[in-house]
């Protein structure tokens, strides 16, 4: 009988003729025993399950969530009475609101996702559930059931967007409603049951002067992100995992001019534009049947066709690094990418090979050749060992010595030392020699800001 979650009148009714049909304890049975929520008693799981036989999902999501709260609760009384357990009302309270994150949120992981301070949730197993918080990585205070409710989670996620993760399908990228990009690992590949990792999305939006605040970036660079992407300059920003390129990406797509159409690509769309004109594309995996996938690539060269001013592309990882040089030497400048590697030479190598992946038999001078033509400025960023996200160093790609991409220095961040609690302290350090694109920031009325920036700035 399952009439819970309808209008409270009825409700009532129903729960008072549940207990009539259960009937009253008999004199014979045992003493009342304490129940912990935290325990391992089997009765916990069976109090459970039978709260969650008693409900009416459809109805129970109609509810607001303190009734449904509440009501879980009286259910918890009634059927804690019937079996003679007691349990405290602080966890009579603890294990409703548990019930309802399982019903209505993502159970365990809710307060992880709730809290603006966590940046990274990585499941590991039912109990082994890891955080990233300041940019340190630390165990969080919470635990799974099992490894099934850590499985029921995980495709709950993926359901989100019509995606599905099992064991014929076990790896998937997909997002949350709120933008945070989920990636789940299934047996057989997961050996410890499976694995979560979510980059939530920033509530916060970050733009260059907030990044100055954080600490981040100095109010000179953020000048000269400024003029960089004012002036339409085609902009490659490089990183590790979790080094805040695509917090960079989103406050350098601040300055871009409203009056431009802009098209973004993804694999799991996390940018967070606010220009009026701004197109969303997605990339899709595969059916069963391995068909019907759409890729980053497919998307660029479609992209080509919407008459677009940008192209911001969330993460080159392949073949479509063609397309993107394509796109951004056939007047689309000011486009914008992230890609992952450890410095700006490191960027254009892994271009180079990700360029030969999707054209075979295309002379690495020819490749080169494009990358010079088409770049024009590298952002390399860092999370440091202090936890802090940093721009590191910013390269101007210069032009083509025989088969050599010659890059020249913008600016650099110089390790100084560090203080009493630990956190690094550097110093930006630049030539102030006038970049390769100096002619495009002068067609903007740029050029003398940008070498005033360097030249007083860094004194």
């Amino acid at each position: 009988m399952k009439t819970f979650g309808r209008r409270e009148r009825q409700a009532l009714v129903e729960r008072e003729r549940a207990v009539t049909v259960i009937g009253e304890p008999e004199a014979e049975l045992e003493a009342p025993r304490d129940l912990h929520l935290d325990s391992d008693d089997p009765r916990l799981e069976k109090l459970r399950n039978e709260v969650m036989e008693r409900i009416d999902p459809v109805a129970a999501g109609a509810l607001p969530v303190a009734e449904l709260r509440r009501q879980i609760e009286a259910l918890l009384h009634s059927l804690a009475n019937r079996e003679r357990m007691e349990i405290s009302a602080r966890d009579q309270a603890a294990l409703a609101e548990k019930l309802v994150q399982d019903m209505l949120g993502y159970g365990p992981l809710e307060p992880l996702l709730a809290d603006e301070r966590v940046n990274d949730i990585m499941v590991n197993g039912p109990d082994k559930v890891f955080i990233e918080v300041e940019g340190i990585l630390q165990r969080a205070p919470v635990r799974f059931r099992n490894a099934q409710q850590v499985a029921a989670i995980a495709q709950k996620m993926a359901a989100t967007i019509g995606r599905r993760i099992d064991e014929s399908s076990p790896l998937v990228d997909c997002r949350l409603p709120d933008g945070s990009r989920v990636n789940v690992v299934f047996p057989p590949l997961a050996l410890d049951g499976p694995y979560i990792s979510i980059r939530k999305f920033a509530r916060r939006r970050f733009d260059l002067q907030a990044m100055v605040q954080n600490g981040s970036i100095t109010s000179q660079i953020a000048r000269l992100l400024e003029i960089a992407a004012r002036c339409r300059l085609n902009v490659i920003i490089s990183g590790g995992t979790g080094s805040g390129k695509t917090t960079m990406l989103n406050a350098m797509s601040r300055m871009i001019d409203p009056r431009e159409r802009v098209i973004t690509i993804e694999d799991a769309a996390e940018l967070q534009l606010q220009q009026p004109h701004v197109v969303r594309l997605e990339t899709r995996p595969p059916n069963l049947e391995g068909k019907g996938e759409i890729t980053q690539r497919d998307l660029v060269r479609n992209a080509l066709r919407m008459r677009p001013d940008r192209i911001i592309l969330g993460e080159v990882r392949g073949a479509e690094a063609f397309d993107m040089l394509q796109a951004m030497n056939t007047g689309h400048d000011g486009s914008f990418c992230t890609i992952h590697a450890n410095s700006p030479r490191d960027a254009l190598t892994r271009i180079e090979n990700m360029v030969q992946m999707g054209v075979v038999n295309l002379p690495s001078r020819a490749i080169r050749t494009q990358i010079v033509s088409a770049l024009d400025l590298i952002i390399q960023i860092e999370r440091m060992r202090d936890g802090q996200r940093r721009v590191v160093a910013m390269a101007d790609v210069a032009g083509l010595e025989g088969d050599v991409i010659t890059m020249n220095d913008v600016v650099t961040f110089q390790y100084v030392g560090e203080d009493a609690t630990g956190r690094i302290i550097g110093r930006y350090v630049t030539p102030a020699t006038r970049p390769s694109f100096y002619d495009r920031l002068q067609y903007y009325g740029l050029g003398e800001a940008w070498m005033r920036t360097l030249q007083n700035a860094f004194e």
